[in-house]
């Protein structure tokens, strides 16, 4: 087997992460920063296994586009907004106050003011991962602080793509940002159109044949995604349109479940190439701004978040635990700072330090989590829920 082969790579990425992923459970922390380390551990920058991170990172772009279709597939529209009601204002008032943050922070650290701008908005997301995962099933499902959690963070992702399909075009211009407003309705209507008279029929007549529904959607995500690359949009928010359209669909939970697997397959390159493409010789020169990122984060958010919370009728002990579950930056924010350092937005400084902050603010929030709240893995017996 040769050293630089694919092959070779992706049997050090998958043994790696396996081993990693192991030690990672055991610590009760995110399996995505295992996957984080083991790239900066063997990339480039480390020990050297693997070198071909760009060509990685190229594949690994499908995992995020996997992603976001099945998060499109899980917004039922009529829910989806009765949720997201609920917790708009909360929402649109704790960004602000993030943005500010992170902004601020970056022009005090000498970023530019284009670096600043995508250092604020990675701020405004907390961790889907840790926000979720480290919830109750019972409390996810049935009680009011899931949906809480669901609102917030499904807002926030539509934030987070609507900066992803700006980022990628290489410019946050206003006249890009026009001609993507004005792209997007178009995109909408021709999924929409599609999918009721074309989609609908032709699942309906084949549904039995499993591989054929497999491949129709994946055909259809990556079609609708080509097609917003085309329209100057980007291919994940093409992704995600592809899924909001097939949300309704009696068969979109049986698609959601056969594409996992090969979202997750693709992710853990992405993660893994984000992390070999980590420049460690330059930890130096971010190691104070993403320190002080990390604890902004985790000291302000979450009073950010209560703050905000009970304002808007909501109970002390829910908004304080709320708060803590939110209190991290998000790996959309990892995504945030891929994109924007490929379409050459932001230098590889301004990347490298939300990276290094966000999986700080991983680590440290995750125990938080686990000590302090309610979850299936928590320390404490009386704060240990199925």
């Amino acid at each position: 087997m040769e050293p630089d082969s694919l092959l070779f790579s992706f049997f050090l990425i998958f043994s790696g992460a396996a081993l990693l992923s192991t030690v990672a459970l055991f610590l009760k922390q995110p399996l995505l920063v295992a996957y984080i380390f083991l790239g900066v551990l063997l990339g480039p920058y480390g020990l050297g296994y693997v070198s071909e991170a760009s060509l990685l990172a190229d594949i690994a772009e499908f995992g995020i586009i996997f992603l976001l279709f099945l998060l499109g597939l899980d917004m039922q529209p009529s829910k989806l907004f009765v949720t997201l009601k609920k917790t708009f204002l909360v929402t649109l008032a704790s960004a602000v106050a993030f943005f500010l943050l992170g902004y601020s922070t970056g022009l005090l650290f000498s970023f530019t003011r284009i670096e600043s701008l995508v250092i604020g908005f990675s701020m405004v997301f907390s961790s889907t991962i840790i926000g979720i995962k480290l919830l109750p099933t019972t409390v996810l499902h049935q009680k009011h602080m899931g949906e809480l959690m669901v609102g917030i963070l499904l807002l926030q992702d539509f934030l987070a793509i609507f900066l992803i399909a700006f980022l990628d075009s290489g410019s946050i211009e206003e006249t890009h940002a026009l001609r993507v407003l004005l792209a997007f309705p178009v995109l909408l209507a021709f999924a929409y159109f599609t999918t009721r008279y074309v989609l609908v029929a032709l699942i309906a007549r084949f549904d039995h044949f499993k591989e054929y529904i497999f491949l129709l959607a994946i055909g259809w995500c990556l079609g609708v995604s080509a097609l917003a690359s085309w329209m100057e949009l980007s291919a994940e928010i093409g992704a995600f349109v592809a899924g909001v359209s097939l949300a309704t669909s009696p068969i979109a939970l049986f698609i959601s479940q056969s594409l996992k697997p090969l979202r997750d397959f693709f992710l853990i390159l992405f993660f893994f190439s984000l992390g070999a493409q980590f420049n460690i010789n330059l930890l130096g020169e971010i190691f104070l701004p993403a320190m002080v990122l990390a604890l902004l984060a985790l000291s302000l958010k979450p009073l950010i978040f209560r703050y905000f919370l009970l304002r808007f009728s909501e109970r002390n002990r829910l908004a304080w635990d709320a708060g803590l579950r939110l209190g991290q930056i998000s790996e959309f924010s990892l995504l945030i700072a891929f994109v924007a350092v490929q379409s050459n937005v932001i230098g590889e400084q301004a990347s490298l330090t939300i990276q290094a902050a966000a999986v700080v603010t991983f680590l440290v929030s995750s125990y938080i989590v686990v000590m302090y709240c309610p979850t299936p893995i928590a320390t404490n017996s009386r704060l240990r829920r199925d």
